[in-house]
């Protein structure tokens, strides 16, 4: 089951975006600057606490990278290679390796989606699909939980970004927390108004007209939405916090350290967008999906971009003071067999596999949970999806009290009720 995003009755995207002349395509994440959620964690608001996700689209081979196995017929060609934390990680991630006392390895991951899509949205909400309800993704809880009324204010860009693709909607959350999608250039699709400004506020002033007499006939929420997407649409067209997208203006040393391609403009694009005090940043790297050939593609290709990108960022937050109040996660829907099938690939595993977190509340350096010689079964304690929700919400001081309320009604506890994995703290 794809994810649908939720779009107010009476009001589809593409209606929106033609009120506007394209400027419009910001609609459903822009309004994402009005809530004030939660009185019991002031501190952490204050403060300015977000997550970054690197989301490894079609499943990861953490056997490979993580986890390694020399000796087992399970075995692929690399070696491991010792690291700063207690943990051995692959040869291919050196510049990580250097930064593994600031990160932690979860090697007891155990779930039960190895389907791409169904996959994907348990990963990423801690629910298995439900043709009855849309759950909310790491973004939106996040972004939800993390907005204060004084962040609200302050912030004029959108509290949850999808960098490289998208990501997993709002659910019942609604597009106040959609995520806001924008390409690893920083670009965002429709943003170029095609008119001048007095053209444009002479539009924006009868579309205000319209919606302000549909909303005083009590037609539903749609209008009054609308009507609130309209003002922040334009407040984030204007900002000056818009630069924080635009990765060009850093050094050439630095873009070098993160890397000029996708993921690696991304990843140095997260570390901005925190800085501009953006609650929730995810940035993707597809392609994981390897049936085949799997060791060149990671040796060549995969593994050097997650290396010298996902390192810098670790050090960048790190040496800014940022590492306390951000969280890090890499993972992907699932990982990779253990046996090596005879097209030289893995293919889909999701029994027993690892995640990597660091940052915020979470300890560095540890390796968490362990799997059999050959990689094919967890031996100790397995975690789930919702267990590393969980963890998260802890780490970045978010209540796992919480409940929310779907829109039929039914009441829902954050992470899924999952149980937080205590060795990544303390």
């Amino acid at each position: 089951m794809r994810y649908q995003s939720q779009i107010p009755r009476g009001m589809s995207r593409r209606h929106f975006m033609q009120h506007l002349a394209g400027a419009s395509a910001l609609a459903g994440p822009a309004a994402a600057l009005t809530g004030s959620l939660e009185a019991n964690a002031q501190d952490l608001k204050r403060r300015g606490k977000s997550a970054i996700l690197l989301w490894m689209g079609g499943g990861a081979s953490t056997i490979d990278m993580w986890d390694l196995k020399p000796g087992a017929n399970t075995s692929g060609p690399f070696k491991p290679i010792n690291t700063t934390g207690e943990a051995q990680i692959c040869e291919h991630l050196p510049m990580m390796a250097k930064q593994m006392k600031h990160l932690s390895i979860v090697r007891s991951m155990s779930t039960r989606e190895a389907d791409h899509t169904r996959g994907r949205y348990y990963m990423h909400t801690g629910y298995v699909p439900n043709p009855n309800v849309q759950h909310p993704s790491y973004g939106a809880v996040i972004s939800h939980e993390l907005m204060s009324a004084a962040r609200s204010k302050s912030l004029e860009i959108p509290p949850f970004v999808a960098v490289g693709g998208g990501s997993v909607g709002p659910g019942f959350l609604g597009m106040t927390y959609a995520p806001f999608v924008v390409s690893s250039n920083g670009d965002v699709r429709n943003l170029k108004m095609g008119i001048d400004r007095t053209r444009l506020m002479q539009r924006m002033k009868m579309l205000a007209a319209i919606e302000k007499d549909f909303i005083n006939q009590g037609r539903g929420e749609a209008a009054s939405d609308h009507a609130k997407i309209l003002d922040k649409t334009l407040a984030l067209m204007t900002s000056k916090q818009m630069a924080a997208f635009k990765t060009g203006g850093e050094t050439e040393e630095v873009k070098k350290r993160y890397g000029t391609d996708r993921f690696g403009r991304g990843c140095l694009m997260a570390r901005r967008l925190v800085e501009a005090g953006v609650p929730f940043v995810e940035v993707d790297l597809g392609g994981w999906d390897n049936h085949s050939n799997i060791f060149p593609t990671l040796q060549n290709t995969k593994l050097p971009v997650i290396d010298r990108a996902m390192s810098a960022l670790v050090e960048d937050l790190v040496q800014r003071g940022m590492w306390q109040d951000t969280v890090v996660m890499l993972m992907g829907e699932f990982s990779r067999t253990p046996r090596i099938n005879g097209n030289t690939g893995r293919d889909h595993w999701a029994r027993a596999w690892s995640v990597v977190v660091g940052g915020g509340d979470f300890a560095g350096g540890r390796a968490v949970g362990k799997t059999n010689a050959a990689g094919t079964a967890v031996e100790t304690q397995p975690y789930s999806s919702e267990d590393l929700m969980a963890s998260v919400c802890q780490s970045l001081g978010i209540s796992l009290k919480t409940r929310f309320t779907s829109r039929s009604g039914r009441p829902m506890q954050i992470a899924n009720k999952g149980t937080v994995i205590k060795g990544l703290f303390g």
